[in-house]
């Protein structure tokens, strides 16, 4: 496709190899900044997607409660912006679904649960927390961040310390990113 551009223009890549040496190196610094850029998930740790992030976890646990216990966290994108989540579900989402999992974690919004962090040996944890990851990424002592019994993960990103915090919770779009895996976008308002 570059070659087409080029060759629009009136020019030519003179040095194939060269090219593809460069174009390969620019992908890999792509590629490691995409990653440090979003560590977990996270473009940063400002107070913003904080909260985003602390939203994720009310999110999953609603979408538990309504769609079923079998639904995983697939990846998630959160900025100060908002949050993109993506999970396993057959279907699109209907209006429904989308108002009661969007009720439900306003409703934990605004009952101000704490949020609590333990630390524990990874085996302990695992007896009581939900992983939507692959345990062996952890190390042997993880964080778990409960609130209430609503939401209990393995997690080692930032957290709000009361969901009051969080404001209010809107889904903005709900899509499909690939068989089987759906996506939502949500903000904080």
């Amino acid at each position: 496709m570059i070659e087409e551009i080029v060759a629009e223009k009136g020019e030519e890549i003179k040095n194939k190899e060269e090219f593809s040496a460069l174009f390969k190196k620019h992908q890999e610094i792509s590629r490691a900044g995409a990653e440090k850029k979003f560590k977990g998930g996270l473009a940063d740790h400002s107070k913003k997607t904080t909260q985003y992030h602390t939203a994720t976890h009310l999110l999953l646990a609603a979408m538990r409660e309504i769609l079923g216990p079998e639904i995983y966290q697939k990846g998630s994108n959160i900025t100060a912006e908002r949050l993109r989540f993506d999970f396993n579900f057959p279907q699109k989402l209907n209006e429904d679904e989308i108002a009661k999992i969007e009720n439900l974690v306003n409703q934990k919004i605004k009952e101000g649960i704490k949020v609590e962090m333990i630390e524990l040996p990874k085996e302990e944890a695992l007896k009581i927390a939900k992983v939507s990851f692959d345990p062996s990424k952890y190390g042997e002592i993880v964080k778990v961040y409960k609130i209430s019994d609503f939401s209990i993960e393995l997690c080692g990103g930032p957290h709000v310390s009361n969901t009051s915090e969080l404001g209010c919770f809107k889904i903005i779009k709900e899509e499909s990113c690939g068989a089987g895996l759906r996506r939502i976008r949500a903000i904080l308002e």
